[in-house]
């Protein structure tokens, strides 16, 4: 996806915002150029790629791969208020945070058992035009008991690609259900109270 942007001095941000336009940065090791793009092409390109695509932002004509790595918003007003691009060069590796996508409807749902969701992303390294968009996991096969981690997703990845992420860490599970627990432990509680108070009588007879 295309998004183009203008070459601008630093500072004066304010009178760009009252245009319509967004301050930013372009930048990697050999480059810190700052720039301007409009806020809603900006807003629009960044809610379908996010930050685990590359965009090729035209700057001036010239076209930069870049991948968006930071984004400060007002909360108040909820828009994006300044970005860092990233220009990505084509053989040398990055890191991104790979959203996952979790597809299906586990079996062990469907038994009782409830889906603890851990994580929603995984961080890797890997060449710019290797990046997936998304990591789609098919969780329909888990029952009550089984779960996935983190060292799973290398299946679904690039063979070129490092997970950055600790490989133990746990993405899904089925767990058993918990309403039927609670309830065991709220009958022993209230069952206990009733035996001491039948004593208590038994005894001032």
């Amino acid at each position: 996806m295309k998004l183009e942007a203008r070459k601008r001095a630093a500072g004066a941000v304010g009178a760009l915002r009252r245009a319509g336009q967004m301050p930013a940065v372009v930048y990697n090791s050999q480059l810190n150029q700052p720039v301007s793009v409009d806020l809603k092409a900006f807003d629009r390109v960044f809610r379908s790629q996010g930050t685990s695509s590359v965009i090729d932002l035209e700057v001036d004509g010239d076209v930069v791969p870049v991948l968006v790595k930071a984004v400060q918003m007002d909360k108040r007003r909820r828009q994006p208020q300044h970005a860092d691009f990233f220009a990505v060069t084509a053989n040398q590796p990055v890191s991104v945070h790979l959203p996952i996508e979790l597809k299906g409807v586990a079996i062990g749902t469907r038994d009782g058992g409830q889906l603890d969701v851990q994580r929603r992303e995984v961080h890797i390294s890997v060449l710019p035009r290797l990046i997936p968009g998304t990591i789609d996991i098919d969780i329909s096969g888990l029952a009550i008991g089984d779960s996935l981690h983190v060292r799973n997703l290398e299946a679904y990845l690039p063979a070129e690609a490092e997970i950055l992420d600790d490989l133990d860490l746990a993405i899904v599970a089925v767990v058993p259900p918990r309403l039927a627990v609670e309830d065991e432990e709220t009958v022993e509680e209230e069952a206990e109270p009733e035996v001491i108070s039948k004593g208590a009588e038994d005894d001032e007879d």
